[in-house]
C-alpha cells in the first residue's frame, strides 16, 4: 500500500498509526502540503479530485478518506479492529468514525489556523471544538462507569484511532484539555497500545507526566 503523506497532518497519521498497530507495511509518499501546495498539483487532483490527503493507494484502488482507510486496513490485516461483529457495537463504531469528521473540522480547523496561518474564524472553530471535546467526554466517563477504557467496550478499535489524534493535538488550536479527565485518560491509554508510533506534538506514554492520583483510581 501507498500512502501521500504528510508528517503533519492528524489524517495521515491516524493511518499511519493503525498500520503500524496492526502491523500493515505502507510505502510512504511524502506531499509537500505546506508550504508548497502539492496537494493541488494536478497530478495529486487527478488521484483526489477534492484536493485533500491523505491518499491510499493499493492496486487499482484509491481511498481519498481517512475513516474508509482505517476500515480498509483492520478488514485486511487485523479485523478484530472493527469490532466484535455485534450489531451494536458496530454501529457505535460508524457513529464514532463520523463524529471523527467533527473534530477535524473543528479542533484541526483550529489548528490550521493557528499554526499554518490559515483563514478561519478561530473562535468559532475553538467553541465547536469545545462542544465536541465535551461530548467525547461526557461518552467516555459513561465507559469508566462500566469498566472499559475505549470508545465501545473494553479493547481499542478504529474508531478510537480516527478520533485519537485530533483530540491530543488540541491544545495547537489553543484548546486546553485540561477540564476533560476522561479524554486524558483515554488518550494515555490508546498511547499505551503495544506499536504506538509517535508524530509531532504527539509523544509516547513514557514521555507524559503522571496523571492526578485521584484520577486514576
Amino acid at each position: 500500500m501507498k500512502l501521500y503523506d504528510y508528517i503533519l497532518s492528524p489524517s495521515c497519521y491516524k493511518v499511519r498509526l493503525l498500520a503500524a498497530l496492526t502491523g500493515t507495511q505502507l510505502t510512504l509518499r511524502p506531499v509537500d502540503f505546506h508550504p508548497g501546495g502539492e496537494h493541488l498539483s494536478p497530478a495529486l487532483l487527478a488521484l483526489n479530485p477534492a484536493g485533500s490527503i491523505p491518499i491510499l493507494e493499493d492496486g487499482e484502488l484509491v481511498l481519498t478518506e481517512s475513516s474508509a482507510m482505517l476500515v480498509y486496513i483492520a478488514a485486511k490485516a487485523a479485523p478484530e479492529w472493527l469490532g466484535s461483529g455485534d450489531p451494536a457495537e458496530s454501529a457505535q463504531i460508524q457513529q464514532w468514525l463520523s463524529f471523527s469528521h467533527r473534530l477535524t473540522a473543528s479542533l484541526g480547523g483550529a489548528r490550521l489556523v493557528e499554526m499554518l496561518l490559515r483563514p478561519g474564524d478561530l473562535a468559532a472553530l475553538q467553541a465547536s471544538g469545545v462542544k465536541a471535546l465535551r461530548e467525547l467526554e461526557a461518552a467516555l466517563a459513561v465507559q469508566r462507569m462500566k469498566g472499559d477504557i475505549f470508545l465501545t467496550g473494553s479493547k481499542p478499535t478504529v474508531a478510537d484511532i480516527a478520533c485519537f489524534p485530533y483530540v491530543a493535538l488540541a491544545p495547537d488550536g489553543s484548546i486546553a484539555l485540561d477540564p476533560y479527565p476522561s479524554i486524558r485518560l483515554w488518550l494515555r491509554a490508546v498511547r499505551a497500545l503495544d506499536g504506538f508510533i509517535e508524530m509531532p506534538g504527539i509523544h509516547r506514554l513514557h514521555e507524559l507526566k503522571p496523571e492526578p492520583a485521584k484520577e486514576t483510581a
